[in-house]
């Protein structure tokens, strides 16, 4: 029961945008929302109910996860945190004659919520790359009090600049140097070409087994595909692969109905709005096994998600209920959920209120995307009103009323856009032959398209570095353990 209270606990720090919008202040690195999503991989690693077998580790782990929650709600609410440390035991790892536990000892030191939730992964070894992709926002401009601080600590230590954050010196050549190297031309010539083709090679062996599973899983089972939706690397998809190559050897019967799905290892497990089964990369086979047992369960659900869709557009003058082109996986059940919420909270508003005597009697020109109760209120890139369904009605209808405009403008715009940009990729991968071109989900079709455009002004220059490369385009430089070239989308020659 304790261990349920904490979990509720750290659930409500990580799910109120809007307080850590509106009311924590408005610099910060992270959303509240992200700050979850981030953490979620550590939370199912540390649980207390992992250690039903081990009360004393269990203890350790509920006191360290409620010291973890008020340290970072410090944070957030930009209140003075003192340094600490605390420890984890992490999940029991069964071998062929005992469990094995390890223990990590995370420092815990004040700064910005973004590094702190690095730190917490990196302790455990487990993946940043979702915080790594969120581009960080820029600091505050700095106040009177702290000019007049750094002038007097320049005096003081000569060419040097003062982070106030970290209560460190670093010396302006420095940070010269360090802004030059992160242009293209600059970190490509640093051997990024080598490097990237050398990683290739060391992975052909596993690709290959990849490509060999799941040809033979497909096969067997009559799925159309088998894909990988996670930031980890292949070597991670291969032992997925490896872990269900044998549930199906063991338990061939319970598995068979999956013909003609889709089947992903990724962060969730679930049936998505388009009928893709996932599973979760870290649950063990007997969790991937309870759920393919049962997944007709979600599919019956699945199948009631269009009258819940309809609902909320006839609640909201026929606009039309999209899912958004650039979101993470939606699992079905969950939707559903979603699309209820708000629908009752639209019903009860319009009966007290109604809409807007300016709102035109038809909002079937425009899209509304309903996400899970932590994301934003906004208008996205390709002209979407993306609507939290924990947003109040009244809150929702203003929004409408405020954004009509540029949502529409918007709309056209991505139109016209996203044949441009299945054009200018096609462009890429020829003139610099590469081996393939993809982006990350939140690079729109205006973002890929100045990217695509301004590789194709130094193609004489880039095709030698990245001729037979797997590019991405993200928002970082980085060369991945399988070799991919990641790229930021507005990077600098």
């Amino acid at each position: 029961m304790a261990s349920e209270i904490l979990c509720s606990r750290f659930r409500r720090l990580f799910h109120n945008d809007y307080a850590s919008k509106y009311v924590f202040g408005a610099y910060r690195h992270l959303t509240s929302g992200e700050v979850s999503t981030a953490l979620r991989p550590f939370y199912f690693t540390v649980h207390p109910d992992l250690f039903g077998q081990f009360p004393s580790e269990r203890a350790i782990n509920e006191n360290s996860l409620q010291v973890l929650s008020s340290f970072l709600e410090g944070l957030q609410q930009n209140r003075y945190t003192r340094p600490t440390t605390v420890k984890f035991f992490l999940k029991p790892q069964k071998t062929v004659d005992r469990v094995t536990l390890k223990s990590v000892q995370i420092n815990l030191v004040p700064q910005d919520v973004r590094k702190t939730v690095i730190t917490i992964l990196s302790s455990c070894n487990l993946p940043t790359t979702y915080v790594d992709k969120i581009t960080p926002q820029p600091p505050p401009p700095p106040q009177k009090k702290d000019l007049d601080f750094r002038e007097k600590v320049k005096k003081h230590y000569g060419d040097y600049e003062y982070n106030t954050h970290t209560s460190t010196r670093v010396k302006m050549e420095e940070i010269k140097k360090a802004k030059e190297a992160e242009t293209l031309m600059a970190w490509l010539e640093g051997g990024v070409a080598e490097t990237a083709r050398a990683k290739t090679l060391a992975n052909r062996p596993v690709v290959a087994d990849i490509e060999r599973l799941r040809h033979q899983l497909t096969d067997r089972l009559g799925l159309t595909d088998i894909t990988w939706d996670c930031g980890w690397n292949v070597a991670h998809f291969r032992g997925c692969l490896l872990s269900f190559n044998a549930l199906v050897e063991q338990h061939a019967d319970s598995v068979q109905h999956l013909k003609g799905r889709r089947l992903v290892f990724g962060n969730d497990t679930g049936v998505t709005l388009d009928g893709q089964i996932f599973l979760n990369r870290g649950e063990v086979r007997h969790n991937w096994l309870d759920f393919i047992k049962n997944v007709w369960k979600d599919d019956i659900v699945l199948q009631s998600v269009p009258a819940f869709e309809k609902a909320v557009s006839q609640v909201l003058r026929e606009i039309k209920v999209a899912r958004r082109k650039f979101q993470p996986t939606t699992m079905a059940k969950q939707y559903e959920i979603n699309l209820r919420r708000l629908t009752t909270a639209l019903i009860d508003y319009q009966g007290r209120r109604g809409y807007p005597k300016q709102w035109p009697q038809s909002l079937s020109q425009f899209q509304i995307v309903v996400e899970s109760e932590a994301g934003p209120l906004m208008v996205s890139p390709t002209g979407q009103f993306i609507v939290p369904s924990s947003c109040p009605a009244f809150l929702l209808v203003n929004f409408i009323t405020d954004n009509m405009k540029q949502a529409a403008d918007l709309l056209q715009q991505y139109k016209s856009h996203k044949y441009i940009e299945v054009e200018l990729q096609r462009q890429c991968k020829s003139a610099f032959k590469l081996a393939d071109l993809r982006k990350d989900d939140n690079i729109t079709p205006t973002l890929m398209i100045k990217c695509c455009d301004q590789l194709l002004t130094r193609k004489e220059q880039l095709r030698p570095l990245l001729q037979g490369s797997y590019l991405y385009i993200t928002n970082y430089y980085s060369v991945m353990s399988d070799g991919q070239i990641c790229i930021p989308w507005n990077f600098r020659f």
